[in-house]
């Protein structure tokens, strides 16, 4: 009985000490550098100029959202495209996202992976596809009501092989 309570009494102790120390070289996985976090709202044409060599862009290329109090600082505002557009042949450093080491990624880049949104144009228009599938559907409708009506349209009791029940 009493190992069990020095057993007990060792762990309650094991575990407040353990409490109060930091392990040094532990840290988070998600950890964000300063670097990495968007800088101020570019204002001046210097600073529109450092914020695209931050982000390894042309100047001309670069472009801002807006500023609207989103926290969006000098984040580059790059188009809205899927990954399904990018060439799937090019040695990616990153093939499952399709991004390269440096490259900006995009602001909701989670709605643009490969398993979501895909905005590649599509080879036939809306409306073709549209006619296409009610076309379709209202000659399938067609075909199940006449085949309904006219199922038995041929077949007589008299043509049946099997002798009808007494009555």
């Amino acid at each position: 009985m009493a190992v069990a309570r020095a057993g007990v009494l060792g762990v309650q102790w094991l575990q407040r000490e353990s409490r109060n120390v930091v392990l040094l070289g532990a840290q988070p996985a998600s950890r964000i550098t300063k670097d990495m976090f968007p800088g101020l709202y570019p204002r001046t044409p210097e600073e529109l100029a450092a914020a695209a060599k931050k982000y390894i862009m042309r100047v001309e290329d670069y472009q801002r959202y807006p500023d609207e109090g989103m926290g969006y600082g000098d984040y580059p505002k790059l188009p809205d495209r899927s990954q399904h557009e990018k060439d799937p042949w090019y040695s990616w450093d990153q093939p499952d996202l399709r991004l390269n080491w440096g490259e900006p990624m995009h602001w909701h880049l989670d709605m643009y992976t490969r398993n979501r949104v895909d905005t590649s144009p599509t080879p036939v228009s809306w409306n073709v596809m549209c006619m296409q599938l009610f076309g379709f559907l209202a000659f399938m409708t067609f075909m199940f009501w006449a085949g309904d009506m006219y199922m038995l349209m041929g077949f007589h009791e008299t043509d049946s092989p099997v002798e009808p029940l007494a009555r």
